[in-house]
């Protein structure tokens, strides 16, 4: 198959040196029996299947990963998924490549040799022994190793999570958290960016993440200054929280929990750090064991107001969780004072009604129903003036809970009762809208 090179882009892909040529054209054959009859590329990595078919690794995998059993090319059921390396086809590509580096053609380097699931079973077993000996040195050095096999390739990522891995090093992170946060924070750090994309983990795992010293590690991480291993520490919450609230009790007992989440809040041009944050604090104060014991402390940090700004300009997922926190902050006496006394909590509450999703416009009428059960009228009033009717109105046309159907008719009973009074409110475009209460 015959392939119109052009040297410019190619000497792109080889670094540099060819980028003052005129914009020749240079046709190259690419032999057959070199090319991947899947992505029908120059193959990097190839490797023969049970039917004798050679492919490029990444090709095969992707294949097989997709859940095909059979061989691509004669459609035959694979005996055995075993991927045997081609080292005479690598070698005649490489020696291919060589001959035509003139034209910038890279030679192909010799890909390392494949982790198997008995690697991994090795490396947990030493992780496990030296976890339990207390040998850092031991650990970090396997812990280097597992991150190199994970910068290979996908695949090894899945064969690292598939094998157990993953509570392993949970349980290397909770051993060495109740020696000391401070003697062992490079090993501890280093886990912990390791473990952020292999949950979800199992229940031992989770398990270990959730006892006494680990969780108080993860809170002493939070009020360091490094960006990344505190956007780690709280995704790690997160996951271990949306998973098991029952590691709640733990966490609250834990000093400067409080303060370590509203600080994640407002880090400024982080959302994924606020979200998280937020998602926390929710699992925390949805459990009546948390809600009595630091509902309070996160009002008095100011929960409010940075859920409030975090609100403006805000996905999907951040209002949920942004308003779902305000929503159960709102159960308390202090919490609706804070609400009712901020200028943006009305209006953003009616703004995002209808326009995040049925979730969030609920803990939005939700939100304004409290705050005008518990208010002096004024807060139907504003809500009136920012178009709060019109939305009521329509929300009722469109599929939402009973629950919220409910508070939504009553709070328009209360306006259709006010607005009249209001001389500067103009309701003659809404008297065509069909009520369905």
């Amino acid at each position: 198959m015959a392939f119109l090179w052009k040297r410019p882009r190619v000497s792109r892909l080889a670094g540099k040196k060819f980028l003052h040529k005129q914009n020749s054209k240079i046709e190259l054959t690419i032999p057959t029996h070199f090319r991947c009859p899947i992505s029908l590329d120059l193959m990097k990595d190839p490797v023969t299947l049970s039917t004798g078919i050679t492919y490029d690794r990444e090709s095969i995998e992707k294949w097989m990963q997709d859940g095909n059993q059979t061989c691509p090319v004669t459609n035959q059921v694979l005996t055995s998924f075993d991927q045997i390396p081609n080292h005479t086809i690598r070698r005649m590509i490489q020696d291919w490549c060589v001959a035509n580096r003139a034209h910038g053609i890279e030679r192909i380097p010799t890909p390392r040799t494949p982790i198997t699931s008995s690697d991994i079973v090795e490396v947990c077993s030493k992780m496990m022994d030296s976890s339990s000996n207390g040998d850092e040195k031991r650990c970090l050095d396997l812990v280097e190793k597992i991150n190199a096999w994970a910068k290979e390739s996908e695949h090894n990522k899945s064969l690292i999570i598939d094998n157990g891995l993953g509570y392993v090093l949970a349980s290397s992170f909770e051993s060495f958290s109740s020696l000391s946060f401070e003697k062992h924070q490079v090993l501890l750090r280093d886990i912990m960016f390791l473990l952020t994309w292999m949950f979800p983990l199992g229940i031992e795992g989770r398990s270990k993440l959730g006892s006494a010293s680990s969780l108080r590690c993860m809170i002493w991480f939070l009020s360091k200054e490094d960006l990344l291993l505190k956007k780690s520490c709280i995704l790690t919450l997160k996951e271990l929280l949306s998973s098991d609230q029952s590691h709640v009790n733990t966490l609250i007992a834990i000093d400067g929990l409080s303060e370590a989440l509203i600080n994640l809040i407002n880090l400024q041009d982080c959302p994924s750090a606020t979200k998280s944050s937020l998602t926390v604090i929710y699992h925390i104060i949805s459990t009546p064991a948390g809600f009595n014991k630091v509902s309070s402390r996160f009002v008095e940090l100011g929960v409010i107001e940075s859920s409030l700004e975090a609100l403006v300009g805000a996905d999907k997922g951040l209002s949920e969780m942004a308003l779902g926190v305000l929503e159960r902050i709102s159960d308390t006496k202090e919490g609706r004072e804070r609400m009712q006394t901020n200028a943006l909590t009305v209006p953003l509450l009616v703004k995002k009604i209808l326009r995040v999703s049925c979730l969030a416009s609920d803990f939005c009428v939700s939100l304004l129903w409290k705050l005008s059960n518990n208010g002096d009228g004024s807060e139907l009033v504003e809500a009136l003036h920012v178009g709060a009717l019109q939305k009521l109105l329509l929300l009722l046309q469109v599929n939402c809970g009973e629950e919220t159907k409910v508070k939504a008719t009553e709070m328009l009973k209360l306006m259709n009762q006010i607005k009249n009074k209001l001389d500067c409110f103009d309701s003659g475009h809404y008297k065509y809208l069909r009520k369905s209460y």
